[in-house]
């Protein structure tokens, strides 16, 4: 387990996100990133989540709809890692996981192209 603010933290996502192809976050429309502590039930399981629909699903969405969330949970990342480097590379994992929900890749084909 690492130690490190909000601020830092937030830094490593922003750097890592600006690392991905950009084939890959070209496409996103109308999602935001986050950073927040921990999940709602409070866990150190679950280190992000995509909260919207994903594009293969979308019948009608349009002008006035909140956007997608791709949500990194901070504490959990901490937990799991060891060090600065481990950090980055499995925020950059979570970043392409939660990006491929979007894209309607689901845990079964992640976990084929070793993303999950």
């Amino acid at each position: 387990m690492i130690e490190m603010d909000d601020e830092t933290f937030e830094a490593v996502v922003v750097a890592e996100l600006d690392l991905l192809p950009d084939d890959m976050v070209e496409g996103l429309d109308n999602v935001v990133f986050v950073v927040e502590d921990r999940p709602e039930d409070g866990s150190l399981d679950l280190l992000g989540l995509y909260d919207g629909v994903a594009v293969t699903e979308r019948d009608t969405y349009g002008v006035g709809e909140l956007p997608d969330r791709i949500i990194l949970y901070r504490e959990p990342h901490l937990s799991v890692c060891d060090d600065e480097d481990a950090l980055r590379s499995e925020v950059h994992t979570t970043l392409v996981h939660e990006i491929a929900h979007y894209y309607g890749i689901d845990d079964r084909r992640l976990h084929e192209l070793g993303w999950a």
